[in-house]
């Protein structure tokens, strides 16, 4: 028998190897999708659980990626200050939740403080903010969910139509030192997408679509900074994926970065701007 097989036969066998691949990720984004209208659905305890519990994944993948060990001390502190902050903010005591990210980022710095603290202790934000953020807003009824959907439809469109017009029109590259296939031309047409996509949904929920375009803009461009900080990140340390959690699209970082992005800055701006109604601030700017 030949060591390879005939050219004819080539071709026939690597479709063949992508389907599956492909049955594999839709699968997985199912599952993930029906999670996520089973904890908006669930009321305030399912879905502060469930973001607590993909937090505290993204907090283990942290460490994995920038100190490539499993479980040492920085990553168990750094898991429980975030699990606590989910579980305080779910409780409604968002800002004792805070307190316990600045007191893990602190604890991380002292216990890293020879090795090159800094990333392993911004992990506990990056990870541990849009955690609080997401179950905080939720939180705001009767307002929580829409702007939660909200949140989602401009992170997912904004992806979708990045990448679909960056293949179709192409152009020059975004920041091709930190990702080499993302494109100007994808950016503008995610963004873009976005807006519309608000502005229609501000328009069934009656809501001022131009507000929620105007967010959508912002929160777009946010998203896709963060997809470009967390491929810096796995870039910098030789990773290519966070982690496989996921089948088929690697870990929770690879797949939440632009909505851990987005729901960040949401959260920060209302944290400044109006506390005790951060949905309400997000969709009709008061």
């Amino acid at each position: 028998m030949p060591d390879e097989l005939p050219p004819s036969v080539e071709p026939r066998i690597a479709p063949a190897g992508r389907l599956a691949d492909l049955k594999v990720r839709l699968a997985s984004g199912a599952v993930l999708v029906l999670v996520a209208l089973g904890a908006l659905a669930g009321g305030p305890y399912a879905f502060g659980i469930v973001v607590t519990v993909v937090a505290a994944l993204m907090s283990w993948e942290w460490g994995r990626v920038v100190r490539s060990v499993e479980p040492d001390a920085p990553m168990v502190v750094h898991v429980t200050a975030v699990a606590l902050a989910g579980v305080l903010t779910i409780f409604q005591a968002a800002a004792l939740g805070l307190a316990a990210l600045l007191v893990g980022t602190f604890l991380i710095f002292a216990l890293m403080f020879a090795q090159r603290p800094m990333l392993s202790a911004l992990g506990v934000l990056y990870t541990g903010l849009p955690a609080v953020a997401l179950i905080w807003i939720h939180a705001d009824a009767p307002l929580g969910i829409v702007a939660i959907v909200l949140l989602i439809i401009i992170v997912a469109t904004t992806d979708t139509f990045a990448f679909f017009s960056g293949r179709l029109i192409g152009g020059p590259k975004l920041v091709p030192r930190l990702s080499p296939n993302k494109t100007w031309s994808g950016l503008i047409g995610g963004v873009s997408a976005a807006a519309i996509a608000a502005a229609v949904f501000g328009w069934v929920v009656d809501i001022p679509p131009g507000r929620l375009a105007v967010d959508a803009v912002f929160l777009g461009l946010i998203s896709q900074a963060g997809d470009l900080l967390e491929s810096s990140l796995k870039r910098a340390f030789g990773v290519k994926d966070a982690s496989n959690l996921i089948p088929g699209h690697g870990g929770f970082m690879d797949r939440m970065d632009g909505l851990a992005a987005a729901a960040g800055a949401a959260g920060l701006a209302a944290l400044f701007l109006n506390p005790s109604a951060p949905a309400q601030l997000l969709l009709y700017w008061r």
